[in-house]
């Protein structure tokens, strides 16, 4: 076999090469395929696994009205469940609010990511998309020429070089669109928030029907909905432990201590699905652009869970994106990719400045913000006064709902 045919075999092409398949990935891909341009979706994963990950499922209405705008929200709008109301529990008692009559007025759809996901990609399928399932994006090379490529390994180990006009990363902090970054052009912007979450999955019904916050001195509590007969549930938890270090009946029961079920009501307890632990923490990658090569999603930005913020900015950024793919492909106007960076940029710190607002109010002190006695008064203080103005200020109410449900 010659040289010439080597290569041939190994190399394939297509006007944009989408890396990754959730739902930034997707969006663009779909929006793309809409538009007649020459699309593939690259993604490491097999497709039971992105069908089943289990991520957030809180949709702010800027993402509904996106999936309504392109014909995607059928399954949302069948099977999803609009959504108003959060609970605070502290030690001066417990107070609502309805966000969804506050500030303009906007309300989430709770429809579990994995679902969308799902939806998306089987719409996808459906109207002859490509994508490749377990191919590992290795490299995005020559982004700053008129010809890129992006170096994967197929399933088989095979290794294949797609060639692209433009690549659209949205494979994630770890994924190759990131690391193919040249560092002296990039900034990476991170914080650490100090704080740990032990996240989990119940077979329960939920015990409210609002998303629960609760404030302890033990550290915070979370009851959001997913579907009728699952919820998921966060813990404040010390850094380093392992998910399963606590059997279930402790787990449920240091939960009804800090969610207050004693004064409340009980919660319903059901087999633990699944644990996970994660640091909260946050970054930014500035710009968003790399010549032919742009980031979306967590590939772009990655925050703190504290604010469903993540999935809504990624089905943001991806419309952005896509148009903007289809205006330089379809009509040679280059402006939208020109503005892309600054544009998403803008949303992405509005969310980063709440989702810190929000860590900040849910959670007991940091470890190492703690004195001797093992709590900070000062730390304490300001989160009682915070949550004493967002139970009587309604300047504060409507900030609030404004940008819970905004990105």
């Amino acid at each position: 076999m010659t040289e010439s045919h080597t290569s041939r075999t190994l190399c394939e092409s297509a006007d944009v090469v989408v890396l990754g398949a959730g739902p930034a990935g997707l969006v663009v891909g779909l929006l793309l395929q809409a538009a007649g341009i020459d699309c593939v979706i690259l993604e490491r994963a097999s497709r039971t696994h992105v069908q089943t990950r289990a991520r957030a499922g809180f949709l702010a209405p800027n993402t509904v009205r996106v999936l309504e705008r392109h014909g995607l929200a059928d399954g949302l709008h069948r099977d999803g469940r609009r959504h108003g109301t959060c609970e605070f529990r502290t030690e001066d008692g417990r107070f609502r609010l309805d966000y969804g009559s506050l500030g303009q007025g906007g309300q989430h759809h709770v429809y579990p990511q994995q679902n969308l996901v799902t939806d998306l990609l089987t719409r996808y399928l459906d109207s002859g998309g490509r994508i490749r399932f377990r191919t590992e994006g290795l490299a995005v090379r020559d982004a700053d020429s008129a010809r890129p490529s992006v170096t994967t390994r197929e399933p088989d180990g095979r290794p294949t070089r797609w060639t692209a006009r433009y690549v659209a990363g949205c494979d994630g902090r770890h994924g190759a669109a990131r690391r193919s970054l040249p560092p002296d052009t990039v900034r990476h912007h991170q914080h650490d928030h100090g704080v740990t979450w032990l996240g989990m999955l119940a077979a329960t019904p939920p015990s409210l029907d609002a998303v629960g916050y609760a404030i302890h001195a033990r550290g915070f509590a979370g009851h959001m909905a997913r579907t009728a007969d699952v919820t998921r549930y966060y813990l404040q938890w010390r850094r380093g432990t392992p998910a399963d270090a606590w059997p279930e009946q402790r787990v449920w029961d240091e939960l009804d201590i800090r969610m207050r079920a004693a004064d409340h009501g009980p919660l319903r307890r059901g087999a633990l699905l699944e644990r996970g632990v994660f640091d909260l923490t946050c970054d930014v990658v500035e710009p968003l652009r790399h010549g032919s090569l742009f980031l979306a999603g967590d590939a772009a930005s990655l925050l703190a869970p504290a604010a469903a913020k993540g999935a809504n900015l990624a089905v943001l950024e991806a419309e952005i994106l896509a148009q903007a793919l289809v205006d330089a492909l379809a009509r040679g106007d280059t402006a939208g990719l020109d503005a892309y960076s600054d544009r998403c940029l803008a949303h992405i710190w509005r969310a980063q400045e709440f989702t810190g607002w929000m860590t900040r109010l849910l959670h007991a002190a940091p470890e190492q913000d703690r004195g001797a006695g093992g709590g900070s008064f000062f730390h304490a203080a300001l989160q009682r006064s915070r949550l004493n103005s967002l139970r009587t200020s309604r300047i504060h109410q409507d900030w609030f709902a404004e940008n819970y449900v905004g990105v």
